[in-house]
């Protein structure tokens, strides 16, 4: 399963905690960095993020960077961090804003991908070396998806925004599940055999001491689930072209996070600055046929008695949008 949760509140900076668990493991994920974000996550949980997905390096979605890296810098595994081409130049002069004394003593690692259009570009800084060189990680071509662990896959959607912004798309693996009904009416009882099928066991299976056939019990008792899945897009510009670009990409996403920046009233505004109103993002759940919109990202310019007004006006054109939990009570 795909658990989410919106750090920061309203007119904050926010930022997305996601543990993706299959079950048998778990891979944590945080969606950009702002100030202030990790304050109600513990410590070992900010310490256990295994990658750290910036969409852009804009002050609100990095300036919470320095708490992320207190946590991670020496950690025993790699952290891997993902953003768009530029990304290790400016978080390789972060590592270099402190006093590294002891770095000799130190074993940390930190990968660092730029993500560009067609390719990733990986470095790879060494706590033992004070982080002072970005070593060349290699290239590689991507088509999409960036990254892939046993819970979770990761696509990224290249964004306008001054420059260029990444979307991201996380998506668990289709899993087979046991019907049990099935196996009730087949007159079997679960045991081993059950785990030896789920892992691909072909030829004949011994079953509760008599031989079956693998191939058949598969057809007869496993039914395929599609995998959760999420979308975050921020700061980004968005308009009829843009919308018509994005949607198929969305197209069997679950549940969409998306800046709603502005009001419907300051449409030109948000062009100006590349952002979002919240009655285009709700129009972009709905071409893409998204269940779910959850708003983040509000502007400071409006006060909390606005903030309703601009749900309803998202709502009016996609029905299944919602502020994170508390943030109209705030």
């Amino acid at each position: 399963m795909l658990r989410a949760r919106v750090l920061g509140g309203p007119a904050e900076d926010n930022a997305l905690w996601v543990v993706a668990d299959s079950g048998q493991g778990q891979t944590r994920l945080l969606l950009d960095c702002g100030a202030r974000v990790l304050d109600t996550l513990p410590f070992a949980e900010v310490q256990a993020t295994d990658h750290l997905l910036l969409s852009h390096l804009h002050m609100d979605h990095v300036g919470g960077f320095d708490d992320f890296f207190r946590a991670t810098f020496d950690r025993p595994a790699p952290t891997h961090a993902w953003g768009p081409p530029g990304t290790a130049r400016i978080l390789g002069h972060r590592f270099q804003g402190f006093w590294w004394n002891h770095a000799p003593e130190l074993r940390g690692q930190w990968v660092v991908h730029d993500v560009h259009d067609t390719h990733v570009q990986a470095f790879r800084f060494e706590a033992q070396e004070a982080f002072a060189v970005a070593h060349d990680a290699g290239s590689r071509p991507h088509d999409g998806t960036i990254l892939t662990t046993p819970e979770v896959s990761v696509q990224a959607i290249p964004l306008e925004h001054h420059g260029r912004s990444l979307g991201f798309v996380l998506r668990e693996p289709d899993r087979e599940r046991v019907n049990t009904a099935a196996l009730a009416g087949l007159g079997l009882r679960p045991g081993p055999w059950l785990a030896a099928l789920k892992g691909g066991a072909t030829g004949e299976l011994e079953v509760n001491g008599q031989p079956h056939d693998a191939a058949g019990l598969r057809a007869a008792l496993m039914a395929r689930e599609t995998g959760e899945s999420l979308a975050y897009l921020t700061d980004f510009l968005l308009g009829a072209a843009q919308q018509a670009r994005l949607a198929p990409l969305l197209r069997g996403v679950q549940t969409l996070y998306a800046e709603a920046q502005y009001a419907p009233e300051d449409h030109d505004l948000a062009a100006r600055h590349e952002h979002t109103t919240v009655t285009q993002v709700a129009a972009l759940a709905h071409a893409a046929g998204v269940p779910a919109l959850t708003l983040l990202h509000l502007s400071r310019r409006y006060r909390p008695e606005q903030w309703s007004a601009m749900l309803s006006a998202a709502q009016a054109i996609h029905p299944a949008t919602r502020f994170p939990d508390g943030w109209l009570d705030a």
